[in-house]
């Protein structure tokens, strides 16, 4: 009898102990089901909100710019530019805009610009966006300039946040103020960067040539322009030329109706504008100019030294790249290449 108790004893015991180890080996396997759940759910979090685990991206900033300032979180994904100088820029970042302006010639995209613009959404003219169009875009950016926006900024304002640069020709506070507003300081320090190592490379073969006084011209149907500063003559004064006595760096130029006032443009050299969508009224007018005495005792045009540029790369397109088209115009020019 006491035999058998004693096997009762050792059975119980041994079922107890069984029970105890399925229990902590269930306990077990539960944690690490959670623990794994835990992970996976962390991960598909990230994965859909593109943050791959950083908040970084998603923190606010706050952008200066000619109209005041704008906040902007994360990275914007959807831009639209309302100026020339804009489409350049965005595309020189390595970034297809969501819509554009139309451009002044060339319709409806400069030439050079056009295999990275293919399919863009137009959204008017640079002089007057249309605000439903951009509205249906539903950007999350909008690059815009004051010297053609501003009365329309509160309304750009209201459907998407807008930056907005102070002029037109400033190409670099363009590059600058664009790569602030996309999140893409770093791409946009190199562009300056790598212009910067080549207005160096320039001076240095131009070498003793420099400076060369330089008069930069565009005739029209009815009048000619002296630009004095303006997109191309900001450049040219970065790269070692001046400008003539009385051409004020403080005013874009002047409009001469009269041939009498030929004289004022004379200059070491002459870079006159061609778009090469010149109307019979404007070659008219060239061919009136510069049928005159006055133009024929200029100092570039006795040295030969009338140079024909492209309109759009020197005055129209306002960007990055056509900043380096124009250098490299230059290059040409001079032999440097």
């Amino acid at each position: 009898m006491f035999k058998v108790k004693k096997k009762l004893y050792i059975y119980a015991a041994l079922i107890l102990m069984i029970s105890l180890l399925a229990g902590c080996a269930s306990g077990g396997s539960a944690e690490t089901t959670n623990t794994s759940s835990t992970a996976a759910s962390s991960n598909e979090s990230n994965n859909e909100s593109g943050t791959s685990g950083s908040t970084t991206d998603d923190q606010a900033r706050v952008i200066k710019h000619a109209m005041g300032e704008t906040t902007i979180k994360g990275t914007p994904q959807k831009i639209v530019t309302l100026f020339q100088g804009a489409n350049d820029v965005v595309v020189a970042l390595g970034v297809k805009p969501t819509g554009i302006v139309e451009s002044w010639v060339q319709q409806p995209v400069y030439e050079y610009l056009r295999a990275d613009l293919d399919g863009v959404p137009q959204v008017g003219q640079e002089s007057q966006p249309n605000l439903e169009e951009i509205n249906k875009l539903k950007p999350d950016l909008i690059i815009a300039t004051k010297i053609r926006h501003e009365e329309i900024y509160e309304q750009l304002s209201q459907i998407a946040p807008t930056v907005v640069t102070e002029t037109l020709f400033d190409w670099k506070e363009t590059v600058k103020t664009t790569g602030e507003a996309m999140n893409m300081v770093e791409q946009s320090d190199k562009l300056l960067s790598d212009w910067d190592g080549r207005v160096a490379d320039f001076k240095e073969k131009m070498g003793d040539r420099l400076p060369i006084e330089a008069t930069i011209t565009n005739f029209r149907a009815d009048q000619v322009r002296i630009f004095y500063m303006g997109y191309a003559g900001k450049i040219l004064n970065e790269l070692g030329f001046t400008r003539p006595a009385g051409h004020d760096a403080d005013t874009w130029g002047v409009e001469l109706t009269s041939k009498e006032n030929i004289p004022d443009m004379n200059a070491d050299m002459i870079f006159n504008f061609n778009s090469g969508t010149e109307t019979d009224a404007i070659q008219k007018n060239y061919d009136d100019w510069t049928s005159s005495p006055l133009w024929k005792n200029l100092d570039a045009v006795k040295n030969n030294q009338l140079i024909q540029v492209d309109e759009v790369a020197w005055n129209m397109a306002g960007g990055y790249t056509s900043a380096n088209m124009m250098l490299d115009d230059l290059y040409k020019q001079f032999n440097l290449n």
